[in-house]
């Protein structure tokens, strides 16, 4: 049974660094200069102050207040639970760590390798964190839709770097689902008391919030501005 689970591993492992190397072979000048952009962390600030616009102008400051404690608890915890917990415990390098053999054949931006482990991702982990309590407190489809494909989009970008594997990835983002899930049933919980519902003045959202096409259309945008930027290095 045991030798049997060490197979299973070994060859998902195999499939996770072939996998690997399919996808960050896919590199043109182009994505060099589109990834690298896309994966930096204050690329997205104006998507972050969209979905804050979005709060404060569907609810009082006082439940928007407390929506920014819930989303920052969530990715708080998605980002310690694969920094803190999981990577000292797997000990699994980063594709992009010359103490790995295989680096030499990963294509690597800019000299940038990240830390020595990388399993799973963090940034997989915030950017679905992000997306999944964004899904569970404001329920609106499109959104929903958009945030997941930025985070899908954010994390492919790792392993554009070559400093993620795929598998990184998909832990990463169970990782930030389960941060949500545990985060929103919690605040459910404190819903449940009165003195805080009354305090926060604050309804269920109805089936359609305003401004909700404001996030979405940041993002585009955001992407956009990346894509020309990279094109106009080229020349």
């Amino acid at each position: 049974m045991i030798n049997q689970i060490q197979l299973m591993l070994e060859t998902l492992q195999q499939l996770d660094q072939q996998l690997l190397l399919i996808l960050n072979g896919l590199h043109t000048p182009f994505w060099d200069s589109f990834m690298w952009i896309v994966s930096a962390k204050l690329t997205w600030s104006p998507l972050y102050a969209a979905l804050l616009f979005v709060l404060y102008r569907n609810f009082n400051i006082r439940a928007t207040l407390f929506f920014l404690i819930v989303i920052v608890l969530t990715i708080v915890y998605a980002d310690q639970i694969c920094a803190s917990v999981i990577r000292p415990f797997a000990e699994r390098m980063r594709p992009s760590n010359p103490n790995n053999p295989l680096s030499e054949f990963v294509h690597i931006l800019n000299g940038k390798r990240g830390g020595r482990y990388g399993f799973p991702s963090c940034h997989a982990s915030n950017s679905f964190g992000l997306a999944f309590i964004i899904m569970l407190l404001l329920k609106q489809k499109t959104l929903t839709v958009f945030m997941l494909c930025w985070a899908a989009l954010n994390s492919y970008s790792r392993i554009y770097l070559g400093v993620h594997y795929p598998g990184d990835l998909l832990a990463g983002m169970l990782v930030g689902l389960s941060g949500a899930l545990l985060v929103y049933y919690l605040f459910r919980y404190c819903l449940r008391q009165r003195k805080l519902t009354e305090l926060l003045q604050y309804n269920e959202p109805e089936k359609i919030l305003k401004y909700t096409y404001i996030p979405i259309y940041t993002g585009i945008a955001t992407t956009g501005i990346i894509a020309v930027y990279s094109a106009i290095t080229l020349f």
